[in-house]
């Protein structure tokens, strides 16, 4: 209640009005398992969390959109009118809420008018929390409120990821914008990415608590080796579609892919479609382990999870490594792994309560000796997806 109250003032002093402007949010996202599995074709089980971007507007009589994040005061405000929504570098951020502009209008919705919109994010930036998507989804769920759109939300969900692809050019999957999109307080969900039929997992943790560890390294998806691990996948589906008749690494068990792992030619790329593998099954059975209770199965799971990231994806790194593996040697420690896309960012680990203030001064110290600074701690509360906040 006290973040709207502030944002609100905010919103009345840098637009310099009197109105009361409208709000939404949307969520950051963690996926507790199934990683680099979205764009092939696999399963994916990410969760809402109650970290997000706030965006506050209120319409305007002309044809003008002026954007100002709290989070990136010195770039002050950015303007653009509906009639140039081109990306421009200079833009910086606010591109992510042009290119939902710009791609909503070309669905056909009409949007006549511009609008003072201000953000304000407390997702870590860089976290690979997926702010970027949180951007993009408070500003779907905004224009669709405040110019009546109807757009539905599976439609808004496939716009964010369209403007990560097309007009921001990082080639990734639709599990961030699902998530965030689609999120439900106390529950996971199961994606499956090719056909996104998904169902709800309830996260029951008792005396246990999600952590997030932020490395504080900072990592950009678009610069990162994220594009070629995605090529190299699509190149070992290629060999393995010489004998196999299938769409996606995500359509092949491991048992399957044991068999036909020969076709691929260069070992790289069988590594790398050999975690796309291994992981889509674990995902699926860590549907199983949460929905019969198992959190220690579960646990297990995430381990094998973070060690085939970071010997067959090889993605992870010296600051993913260290924290994950200080997470595994302490005690009440049921799992721990990267999450999001590697190269830096986040991890998590399903920590015993009790042993949540001992957690983190200890890894914080492991970590600060091996890697040279701090990292950062959250407790992540699994939250509602994207909506205006009417309170």
């Amino acid at each position: 209640m006290n973040t709207t109250f502030n944002l609100t003032s905010e919103f009345q002093t840098i637009f310099e009005t009197t109105l009361t402007p409208r709000t939404f949010f949307a969520p950051g996202r963690i996926n507790l398992i199934g990683e680099h599995t979205d764009y092939n074709g696999g399963h994916v089980f990410p969760a809402a969390i109650s970290y997000g971007t706030y965006a506050l507007a209120r319409e305007r009589e002309d044809q003008t959109f002026r954007f100002y994040s709290m989070n990136f005061p010195e770039l002050g405000i950015i303007e653009c009118t509906l009639s140039d929504l081109a990306y421009k570098e200079a833009d910086n951020w606010a591109n992510y809420p042009k290119g939902m502009l710009l791609f909503i209008e070309e669905t056909g919705h009409e949007i006549n008018q511009g609008a003072d919109i201000l953000y304000y994010g407390n997702i870590p930036n860089g976290a690979g929390l997926s702010s970027s998507a949180s951007i993009e989804l408070a500003t779907g769920v905004l224009l669709n409120e405040l110019y009546d759109l109807n757009l539905e939300r599976i439609p808004m969900i496939r716009l964010g990821q369209k403007v990560e692809n097309e007009y921001i050019g990082v080639n990734s999957g639709i599990m961030d914008q699902f998530a965030i999109g689609m999120g439900k307080k106390d529950h996971a969900i199961l994606l499956d990415c090719q056909t996104l039929e998904f169902e709800y997992a309830p996260i029951v943790l008792d005396d246990h608590a999600i952590i997030i560890m932020n490395t504080n390294k900072q990592r950009s998806l678009a610069g990162s080796k994220y594009n070629e691990r995605r090529s190299q996948c699509e190149q070992a589906l290629s060999d393995l579609q010489q004998k196999l008749s299938i769409t996606s690494l995500g359509e092949l068990t491991p048992g399957e892919f044991e068999k036909n792992k020969h076709l691929i030619n260069d070992k790289i790329n069988q590594k790398r479609a050999k975690h796309a593998v291994y992981e889509n099954a674990r995902t699926l059975e860590a549907l199983a382990k949460l929905t019969s209770g198992d959190l220690n199965g579960f646990g297990k799971l995430m381990n094998q999870s973070h060690l085939s990231l970071r010997d067959d994806y090889e993605v992870t790194g010296l600051e993913l490594d260290t924290l994950v593996q200080a997470a595994w040697d302490h005690e009440g420690v049921i799992g721990a792994r990267m999450t999001g896309a590697g190269f830096g960012g986040c991890a998590i680990a399903v920590v015993e309560k009790e042993n949540v203030d001992h957690f983190k001064k200890n890894i914080n110290e492991i970590y600060r000796e091996k890697v040279g600074y701090d990292a950062t701690f959250y407790i992540a509360a699994i939250g509602d997806g994207a909506k205006e906040i009417t309170e």
